[in-house]
């Protein structure tokens, strides 16, 4: 995840509208799904840095590995 774009943002949205339109044989439940994610995409700054912080926070790192140089 990379900082908030609002043109990002806007082209992810245009993109699912885009799909949701022109392909009407979806079903029920994949379109729902598009449907959700069209609703659900970050509406500004604050809830994208929200959402990345609330991912990202729980994980966990291993341990790092040293190959050593050759």
């Amino acid at each position: 995840m990379g900082p908030y774009s609002e043109d990002t943002q806007l082209r992810r949205a245009e993109a699912i509208r885009h799909l949701l339109s022109n392909n009407p044989q979806l079903d029920k439940l994949t379109r729902t799904m598009w449907e959700n994610k069209l609703r659900n995409l970050a509406k500004n700054e604050t809830e994208y840095n929200w959402r990345v912080r609330t991912i990202y926070e729980g994980l966990k790192r291993g341990p790092i590995i040293d190959y050593g140089r050759r």
